[in-house]
């Protein structure tokens, strides 16, 4: 395996280049290096143990019992005048093969168990984390001699055996950390653009979770293989079976006349669960490896701008007044209490979003405006639901819509912007792997135009050299670029209306001004509608055609941004505009407290 970043197909060939430089990563790590080419001898000598063997596992000869090495017995004979390098190969097989076996149980087991529970949580959750609570809690060593007892001395059902008894390790692990990544904005990002659960859990969850499973891993098959060969030593498993435990017992029996007996056995355990976990490390380190000034400028703030012509609305169910893109109408959020009851944050609001049009939804942090956003989204947090209301996107009621049909909408209909731009882009992923994903999905593009259509995306929001930024990770970016990133990904897949939550929050104030600049001009080039929530007045004043202020899960104004901002009727909006400091005097200069008593 090569590594040829010349292959590498910007802007998502980027995976393709990691995978195909894996092996050589583990190699540059010295003991990467030393412990898989230690398991690669072992597994190859176990595998051919029919050539390299002098003779068979059982052969037996009395006569060369206990035999010093020899050319004919190069690791000597045990008691029963067997070879010991035949044993050790062929034992090698059985013991090797039944911690595979035992892995491959646990993994199969406590992965895809792990993932749904973490993801979905719900009762699946509660029912598995009670039932792994009580497999936890049986002795494994008890469990297993039962189970010889009753299922009889055979190496490979035991083995199958410690495979139940020990995938609970691996629900636990996975499950904890998939149910903390669940939260994670670029996973509700990925949502957003349109994945199914199935593509965001093996694209973003399983790239967090393979590091600690890697590990888990070897710990496990160390384990399953000391388990095993402490059994066999304690005499429970079959006799005439070949493996490294037996051999143990064998020796510690002939520990007074053939000591070496132990050196064998012990130095094929301990160097194949020392290089498991040393190339488990190594492993990991791989995966993990992904190895590139603006001077801010202060804004008078723009007279705030007149309402464009509204587009004419098509009525929908008989309402004449009703938005052909988006409109709400009496829509309720509630939001289940511990106790059962529902507790409401947003109260019947109305809202109307035309094609071209821009809308600001404006009120202070806790009025609703992210609520309102997120039930027309769909995506309410956990416990949260449209209790009331109509919710019409393009024509299509929208409330009470299951999540797959809802996830039809997003991406190809309505489209998001979050704010904290470097939080909703995947650490693990490139840029151009991020953008290219959802095309792939809800387009269908092929590789090949999804990375060509990445590139136009990029340059269409005025990123410099885009094709150096598809192959940058998000912490190779600025703030401001992210943001652009994010607006590209957003307008990917040709969406009708944007939903922008507080764009321009984390960002300087030039390019606070640019981000504007080009939402306005991709709302003119698309005819786009634009939902902006925000809680900056100047910013609506810049940007939004009509303003809608929201307080407490109210609507209680609504109107042209010129007309709300400069004759508010309501006295909560007219509060909002006094806070403004715009026409504040400037602090005069500090002087030292001497000269200000100086001067009174």
């Amino acid at each position: 395996m090569s590594e040829n970043p010349s292959a590498t197909q910007a802007p998502d060939g980027s995976t393709t280049t990691r995978r195909g430089g894996l092996f050589h990563r583990v190699l540059r790590n010295p003991l990467g290096a030393v412990s898989l080419t230690l398991l690669a001898l072992l597994v190859a000598a176990v595998l051919l143990a029919p050539l390299l063997a002098p003779q068979g596992p059982t052969a037996a000869a009395l006569g060369d019992a206990l035999a010093d090495p020899s050319a004919a017995h190069p690791l000597g004979t045990d008691s029963a005048g067997r070879d010991i390098l035949a044993r050790i190969l062929y034992g090698g097989r059985n013991t090797l093969g039944g911690a595979l076996v035992a892995l491959g149980i646990a993994l199969l087991l406590g992965v895809p168990a792990g993932l749904y529970a973490g993801y979905r949580a719900g009762r699946f959750d509660s029912v598995a984390t009670w039932i792994v609570n009580l497999v936890m809690a049986l002795p494994a060593m008890v469990v297993l001699l039962a189970s010889r007892a009753i299922l009889g001395p055979n190496v490979w059902v035991l083995m199958i055996v410690l495979g139940v008894l020990v995938a609970p390790s691996f629900f636990r692990l996975v499950r904890g950390i998939v149910a903390h990544v669940r939260g994670e904005l670029y996973v509700d990002a990925a949502r957003i653009s349109g994945l199914s659960d199935a593509r965001i859990v093996a694209r973003h969850i399983l790239i967090v979770v393979r590091g600690p499973v890697v590990i888990q891993t070897a710990l496990v098959g160390g384990i399953a293989i000391g388990l095993q060969a402490g059994l066999e030593f304690l005499g429970v498993g079959s006799g005439s079976t070949p493996t490294w435990g037996a051999m143990l017992n064998e020796a510690f029996q002939n520990i007074q006349l053939q000591p070496v007996l132990l050196l064998w056995p012990g130095i094929a355990l301990g160097v194949t669960s020392g290089a498991l976990v040393l190339l488990a490390s190594a492993l990991r380190d791989a995966l993990e490896d992904r190895t590139g000034s603006e001077t801010p400028r202060p804004r008078r703030l723009r007279r705030p701008r007149r309402a464009a012509a509204p587009t004419p609305s098509t009525s929908v169910d008989g309402d004449d007044d009703r938005a052909a893109l988006l409109s709400v109408r009496d829509l309720a959020v509630s939001y289940t209490q511990p106790d059962g009851t529902g507790k409401e944050v947003v109260h019947r609001v109305d809202l109307d979003v035309r094609p071209g049009e821009i809308v600001g939804l404006v009120g202070e942090s806790g009025s609703g405006k992210t609520q309102t956003a997120f039930s027309v989204l769909g995506i309410l947090p956990e416990g949260g639901r449209v209790s009331r209301g109509s919710v019409l996107i393009d024509g299509r009621e929208a409330a009470g819509l299951p999540e797959r049909a809802h996830r039809a909408l997003r991406g190809t209909t309505i489209a998001y912007v979050p704010q904290e731009p470097m939080s909703n882009l995947d650490p693990a992923f490139t840029i151009g792997s991020q953008l290219t994903e959802p095309m792939r999905h809800v387009l269908g593009l092929s590789r090949k135009e999804a990375a060509g259509r990445a590139l136009d995306l990029l340059r269409r929001v005025e990123i410099p050299d885009p094709e150096q930024v598809t192959r940058r990770y998000p912490h190779e970016i600025s703030g401001g670029m992210a943001q652009r990133v994010l607006i590209a990904g957003a307008m990917s897949c040709d969406p009708k209306l944007l939903i922008a939550d507080e764009p321009t929050t984390a960002l300087d104030v030039r390019v606070q001004a640019e981000i504007l600049d080009l939402l306005r001009r991709l709302q003119e080039e698309r005819d786009l509608g634009v939902l902006l929530v925000t809680h900056n007045l100047g910013v609506v004043a810049d940007l939004c055609d009509r303003v809608a202020v929201m307080n407490t899960g109210r609507i209680v104004e609504t109107g042209a941004t010129h007309d709300v901002l400069t004759d508010p009727s309501d006295p909560y909006t007219r509060t909002l505009l006094s806070a403004v400091m715009d026409d504040t005097p400037a602090r005069p200069a500090w002087q030292p407290r001497e000269t200000r008593n100086d001067a009174t």
